[in-house]
């Protein structure tokens, strides 16, 4: 449970999460879905229950700096440094967070902007990058950690829509490679092609969790069937 002041933005949130699997959260704007995940990595402090993730208990906050060496976070708005270029955001956290020398920083950081489609872009910065290139580096700086999960804040939703095809499908590939990942989205075909489950929250509660099959083509909630209606 979480309040802002005396709203209460989280209400009686169950849910375990298996490692490997891919979690979409989907849900009307201010139903609580960007807080549930920002309290998965501690960005957001709650006050009633209990959260752990993988076997560290969230109510120790000297645990977070630890945890958060593990769980990568992709937010809506890139979050890149503007006078580094792309390498140099890769790397950055793995140099001064993990303790890797900077060759080795920059060996893992070259493979990953490789793997999302950016080799030719590493020395690039930000402004010289579209909003679909940052956020694919955005996406490698969380990889640079190796973490043992990655969570997305809708991380389209502040591109164009040519760009979101290139996020979805380094998602896609992600997935493919067995990351445990909870991604909070209004691109229903992702939620498709990728989760293994489909949380559907509605003020500060999952209303609903099944399988992309059942979640879209057996809708039983009245609430799941009108915000089913009005996106696809």
């Amino acid at each position: 449970n979480k309040w802002y002041g005396t709203f209460h933005v989280l209400r009686d949130i169950d849910l375990t999460v298996r490692k490997g699997e891919r979690i979409v959260i989907a849900g009307p704007s201010g139903s609580g879905k960007s807080t549930l995940i920002r309290c998965v990595n501690g960005l957001e402090p709650f006050e009633k229950g209990r959260l752990v993730v993988d076997g560290t208990d969230l109510s120790n906050r000297r645990a977070l700096r630890a945890l958060r060496m593990e769980v990568g976070f992709v937010f809506q708005s890139f979050n890149l440094y503007p006078h580094k270029t792309a390498l140099e955001n890769v790397t950055l956290a793995p140099i001064h967070v993990r303790g890797l020398s900077r060759a080795e920083a920059e060996a893992r950081g070259r493979a990953l902007l490789e793997k999302v489609g950016l080799g030719d872009r590493m020395g690039n910065y930000p402004h010289q990058l579209s909003g679909g290139q940052q956020q694919r580096v955005a996406i490698a700086r969380s990889l640079c950690m190796r973490p043992k999960i990655m969570l997305f804040d809708e991380p389209t939703s502040a591109l164009d829509p040519e760009m979101i095809k290139e996020v979805l499908d380094t998602m896609i590939e992600l997935a493919q490679d067995g990351m445990t990942m909870i991604c909070v989205t209004h691109e229903m075909g992702f939620a498709q092609a990728v989760a293994n489950r489909v949380i559907f929250m509605d003020q500060g509660q999952i209303v609903k969790q099944n399988s992309p099959a059942e979640f879209f083509d057996n809708p039983q909630h009245e609430r799941t069937k009108a915000f089913l209606s009005a996106v696809l």
